[in-house]
């Protein structure tokens, strides 16, 4: 069960989040209020695990009270101004939800906080040590469990704030690691980065097309950071030409 508070200054905002929250069954609400200044006086009385934070408010904005407080608990900006969607995740939110905001939206970021608070209770310690030079595996904490990988079952991975999800031939893997330790542990063994939140194995690369990549079933996102790169990496002495 994730205890939250809904923060907005508009009372019927606060409600319609209050509502959604009754429908989710491992969603607790202990509270709600108008402004930061509230919340910091009643998560003196009561933690939560999750705070539904409003940005456009009186007396102190939601990203003002991000940049003051510390360690806050799992945060989803719920605002009408998308325009701050980048300054809030340079700040580490979990989500951030557009006005207005369908329950479907709603419970899909309920339950990426659920997973991701599922990862901090459970994960602990996670080694970010790089493996041993010579050896084909190595290991990840997933929940309470040691995961075995090896190095040429990786397909891609994808990257989420301060986890990962390692996608290999024989299933995938959640673990609470970030993009740029896992780079630089894959990057010697022919990893590639080829989107912010992406990095393939070039020689599980089957094909490119505009800008994915296709990996088996999987199709991944090319960016344009990172795309003349991906290229000449990949196709390099690769490509047959006419002569």
């Amino acid at each position: 069960m994730l205890t939250c508070v809904i923060i907005d200054d508009e009372p019927l905002a606060r409600e319609g989040l209050a509502n959604y929250v009754r429908e989710v069954d491992f969603l607790h609400l202990i509270g709600s209020c108008e402004n930061p200044l509230e919340l910091l006086s009643l998560l003196d009385q009561q933690p939560a695990d999750l705070i539904f934070l409003d940005i456009q408010m009186p007396k102190m904005n939601g990203i003002d009270f991000l940049k003051i407080v510390q360690k806050p608990p799992m945060v989803v900006i719920t605002t009408a101004y998308p325009t701050y969607a980048l300054e809030g995740f340079q700040l580490n939110v979990l989500d951030y939800l557009l006005k207005p905001i369908t329950f479907d939206r709603f419970f899909r970021s309920a339950n990426k906080a659920q997973e991701y608070h599922r990862l901090l209770t459970h994960s602990g310690a996670v080694s970010s040590h790089k493996p041993e030079t010579g050896s084909d595996y190595f290991f990840i904490k997933c929940g309470n469990k040691y995961e075995k990988l090896y190095f040429a079952d990786i397909l891609f991975v994808e990257g989420l704030q301060n986890y990962v999800t390692i996608f290999t031939s024989k299933g995938k893997y959640v673990t609470l690691l970030n993009m740029k330790s896992l780079e630089q542990n894959l990057g010697p063994r022919s990893f590639i980065r080829v989107h912010k939140s992406y990095m393939v194995a070039t020689s599980k690369i089957d094909g490119i097309e505009g800008n994915e990549i296709f990996i088996q079933s999987h199709r991944i996102p090319i960016s344009r950071n990172y795309r003349d790169q991906v290229l000449n990496e990949v196709l390099s002495n690769k490509l047959w030409k006419k002569s």
